[in-house]
């Protein structure tokens, strides 16, 4: 199972590494196109793929820190090591979103009279559909290794797609004597970068701090309080390691059975977990009742 965990994390640098092709590929396109041909919205998509292109690094890193084996400082192992890469890229994110914004409001209130050119907005529109064919490549990637950072990195290319999609819009618009709706939109997709990076910030926090879904906690209950032996679940946490989960649970036992008897309730409770919810480590603790 461990060795299946690692082969996971390799297939996930792939989609990292995709992604990475793909932004710095994309990001040169629009911003060449945004500056030759004036366009706000593009040049703000740009860079807000250039920030993706940071973000996909600390994935790939995260993904290939999170391999390295415990050691003693880190006797659970390195898995953290991927949220903590999202979070700091978060923080890049939103510091790149301030920028587009600060930029783009101030375009929309200088007098300019100049709609960019269509290409602009073909651009936008070709960039849209390279980022949602990655975006269900890396989904069903993220689904398959059951990966946190890189369904994470999926999102952000599914953001990225409507942003294009939202700046060939605003540009298409400013053709129609509303050159004013070019810059409107780079603050739209402003917006959307600093979203992004706060969803992103969030949910790395949250799994940080040892946050877990109760819905998740809820059907772990039910699943062990369903295996022959256990008389009911006295206490039950999870928190994620990376794309590992750890449960930590207090079943209660007839107080008559013998040790072997016990542990071998609690053993099945481990590989219940492990079947039907894929716990990668399950600590059961059995006390009579």
């Amino acid at each position: 199972m461990e060795q299946q965990k690692y082969a996971d994390l390799k297939m996930g640098e792939r989609g990292a590494v995709i992604s990475i092709i793909a932004y710095i590929c994309l990001s040169a396109l629009k911003l060449f196109i945004g500056y030759t041909f004036h366009s706000e919205a593009l040049k703000a998509d740009g860079l807000n793929n250039t920030t993706d292109i940071i973000a996909s690094l600390a994935v790939l890193i995260g993904l290939k820190l999170s391999q390295k084996p415990a050691d003693e400082d880190h006797p659970y192992g390195h898995r953290k090591a991927e949220t903590v890469a999202s979070m700091v890229a978060s923080f890049i994110m939103i510091a790149v979103g301030i920028q587009v914004l600060y930029e783009a409001i101030t375009s929309v209130f200088s007098e300019r009279n100049e709609s960019p050119d269509l290409i602009s907005a073909w651009t936008g529109l070709f960039s849209a559909t390279i980022m949602y064919f990655i975006y269900r490549y890396n989904r069903n990637l993220a689904r398959k290794i059951n990966s946190q950072s890189v369904m994470a990195a999926a999102k952000d290319n599914l953001s990225d797609a409507w942003v294009s999609i939202g700046t060939a819009i605003g540009i298409i618009g400013s053709q129609f004597d509303l050159p004013w709706l070019d810059p409107l939109t780079a603050v739209i997709v402003g917006g959307l970068i600093c979203k992004t990076g706060w969803d992103i910030f969030r949910e790395a926090s949250l799994h940080l701090t040892d946050g877990f879904d109760q819905k998740e906690i809820e059907l772990y209950t039910e699943t062990v309080k369903n295996v022959f032996g256990v008389k009911g679940v006295k206490n039950i946490r999870a928190r994620n390691y990376g794309n590992h989960t750890v449960v930590d649970v207090v079943i209660l036992v007839n107080s008559n059975l013998d040790i072997r008897n016990a542990h071998d309730i609690s053993t099945q409770v481990e590989n219940v977990l492990s079947q039907k919810h894929d716990v990668y480590d399950a600590h059961v603790h059995v006390e009579p009742n």
